[in-house]
């Protein structure tokens, strides 16, 4: 990434989209972010991220922040959840977001989604599974659109979710079997490492935490 361009971050809120946003700021990298409402603006203006106001499941409002004057490297999305009609952002929102980021040009897209989307729905238990589907199957239609989009992507897809400081154990695996949990903090570190690492490019990676594993599965972890 350069220093002139910027970083497009949809999920700056809360969560691990929050974390990414501290994340790439320490990295001194420009952050531009999507937010729905003013109610987190002036904190991450205070960070010293540039904020855009606009709905992600507006493709419109999608498409003007991402082709304005600044230009734009890279977009990571964290969305998900309930929008409106019934229809989640975890695949129409970051649909518009991919569909926007061909447009603008940008070089790379990470999306954060889930263990148990695609390929790894082996990883969890039909009770859970049950449980998720809906949101599941939202998340693994957005991962699919993302890869036949034409973009360098970047998809990562971590386990259950913790808000506790970063522990420095959170690992990346190709191995789409594996489930645990993580903490969001870990996640962000993670994901901005991606940022910058060409072979996570064109990869669906899990992310758990090395000690926070479901079970003691063997399994290959990915070098960025």
């Amino acid at each position: 990434m350069t220093t002139a361009s910027y970083i497009f971050l949809a999920g700056a809120s809360r969560g691990v989209g929050r974390e990414i946003a501290q994340c790439l700021r320490e990295q001194q990298l420009k952050v531009k972010a999507l937010l729905r409402t003013d109610a987190t603006r002036n904190e991450l203006e205070a960070m010293g991220i540039k904020v855009v106001l606009g709905d992600a499941m507006n493709a419109d409002d999608v498409e003007s922040a991402m082709q304005g004057d600044e230009p734009i490297d890279a977009v990571i999305s964290t969305i998900g959840g309930l929008a409106k009609d019934n229809n989640r952002a975890d695949y129409l929102g970051n649909k518009n977001l991919i569909d926007a980021a061909v447009k603008a040009g940008v070089q790379k897209f990470i999306l954060v989604s889930s263990i148990g989307a695609g390929n790894s729905v082996v990883a969890l238990s039909a009770q859970i599974l049950e449980a998720l589907q809906p949101v599941l199957i939202d998340k693994e239609k957005a991962e699919q659109h993302l890869i036949e989009s034409g973009l360098t992507y970047t998809i990562i897809r971590p386990g259950g979710l913790h808000s506790e400081p970063a522990t420095r154990n959170g690992v990346l695996t190709e191995d789409p079997r594996i489930a645990g949990m993580i903490n969001r903090t870990d996640v962000a570190q993670l994901v901005c490492q991606c940022l910058n690492s060409d072979r996570a490019n064109n990869k669906v990676l899990s992310a758990v935490d090395a000690n926070m594993l479901f079970g003691q599965p063997e399994f290959e972890k990915f070098s960025l």
